[in-house]
């Protein structure tokens, strides 16, 4: 999986077999705007330096659509992202999903590499992929229609145990085919997921979209943990990508989703006018953390690792029983996860300032051996469940990726 910059729009030379890409005039006329009119305005010579803020300009960034895995799981995390479930129509059958797996999968390769998709009536959107990923994942519905003998569904597809902490809504758990849209500009993401849509209405209909975002690209240095709306450093200890550590904990190793992975997305509603209530030292001893620079309450570095046998002069833990970081680390390190989270931000009801959380999403090799203990232990004494509620969970495999030429989920249905 690798990056590169393109100083153009995309062509390949002639008309496509879609016959559907604009001529050189409109691929000019891209790439005028990915530069900028004000940056064209001061120099328009061709040899003149590049300045910072032409640098900094990501817009025409891409990442490989084809590979061994697919896109949006080990990339670095965009500013933006949309979960869109959706339910296959009774009719569709095994053959019908075969059909619908290549058609998305042609259309989001094109898409992510900043080129327009079938039929796509505002192609002009489509040039600034901005780091665009698309990654798919198949519900226990669409496993169980595609399967086979020879590629049976995993038993950890199905839904979660039920937790004491959950107050589920169907408005957000569930669906067949999952579709995870990814960039670092919202308008990309909004015309990636329209034309993804359209390619799967005739199969399909939308059970439930989720969207949420981080800090907008370059607003901080690249590789800092994620800040949630509780202003806690949120994600601080996670395998990182690329590294055998990564592969042992989220890639599958055998089977049809050899090089894919199983996850678990969860919405959770977060309690900020509450949470305005709590010092700041009750926040602290809540999550374990110091909230200015996210390190153990033994600690003084974001990554220092916690001391749980400290003691206070009287004898109490300093890093509490009952906080979020002791509730989530296990003693068995079989039991762990790779984790990125958004936020997300609705509208206001009644009374409240706000109605906002965390879409969670949770990526392991297995759901039962890794993610569920590790939920078990949260559910049982986490203080933070005062002011966090599960209200949507849904579990999906994720397929591995495919070469070009083949499709998402080729392993499951060629």
């Amino acid at each position: 999986m690798t990056s590169r910059d393109q100083a153009h729009a995309p062509g390949r030379g002639g008309p496509s077999r879609r016959q559907l890409l604009f001529g050189g005039a409109v691929a000019g006329i891209g790439a005028v705007a990915a530069i900028g009119a004000d940056a064209l305005a001061q120099d328009d010579t061709p040899d003149a330096p590049t300045t910072e803020a032409e640098q900094a300009l990501n817009g025409a960034s891409t990442i490989d659509f084809y590979g061994i895995h697919q896109a949006g799981v080990e990339t670095p995390p965009q500013a933006h992202a949309t979960y869109l479930a959706l339910d296959l129509r009774p009719e569709v059958d095994r053959d019908s999903l075969r059909r619908l797996m290549k058609v998305l999968t042609d259309d989001a390769a094109r898409l992510t590499q900043g080129m327009e998709a079938l039929a796509d009536s505002e192609p002009e959107l489509a040039r600034i992929p901005a780091r665009l990923t698309v990654t798919f994942g198949f519900g226990p519905e669409l496993v169980r229609r595609a399967a086979t003998d020879a590629a049976a569904p995993p038993e950890w597809l199905r839904p979660l145990p039920e937790f004491t902490i959950d107050q589920l809504e169907d408005a957000w758990s569930g669906g067949d085919l999952l579709v995870h849209i990814g960039a670092d500009d919202a308008l990309t993401v909004a015309h990636a997921q329209r034309m993804l849509l359209k390619d799967s209405r005739s199969f399909t209909t939308v059970r439930w979209v989720q969207t949420g975002f981080r800090r907008a690209h370059g607003s901080e240095k690249s590789g800092t943990t994620m800040r949630n709306l509780f202003g806690q450093v949120d994600g601080t200890v996670n395998p990182a990508p690329t590294t055998t550590d990564f592969g042992d904990v989220v890639w599958i190793a055998d089977g049809w989703l050899a090089g894919g992975t199983s996850l678990v997305l969860r919405r959770i509603r977060m309690d900020l006018d509450g949470w305005d209530r709590l010092d700041r030292s009750g926040r602290e001893q809540s999550t374990g953390r110091f909230l200015a620079h996210g390190a153990p309450l033994t600690g003084t570095d974001e990554h220092d690792e916690p001391d749980f046998d400290a003691t206070t002069a009287i004898g109490f833990p300093v890093i509490p029983e009952f906080s979020h970081l002791r509730r989530a680390r296990s003693e068995d390190t079989s039991q762990r996860i790779f984790r990125r989270g958004y936020s997300y931000d609705g509208a206001p009801t009644g009374d409240d300032v706000s109605s906002s959380g965390l879409l969670f999403a949770a990526y392991q090799v297995d759901v039962d051996a890794q993610y569920v203990p590790l939920q078990r232990r949260l559910d049982e004494l986490d203080l933070l469940n005062q002011w966090t509620t599960p209200i949507g969970s849904a579990v999906f495999a994720i397929p591995p990726g495919c070469s070009e030429g083949g499709y998402i989920g080729d392993t499951l249905l060629a």
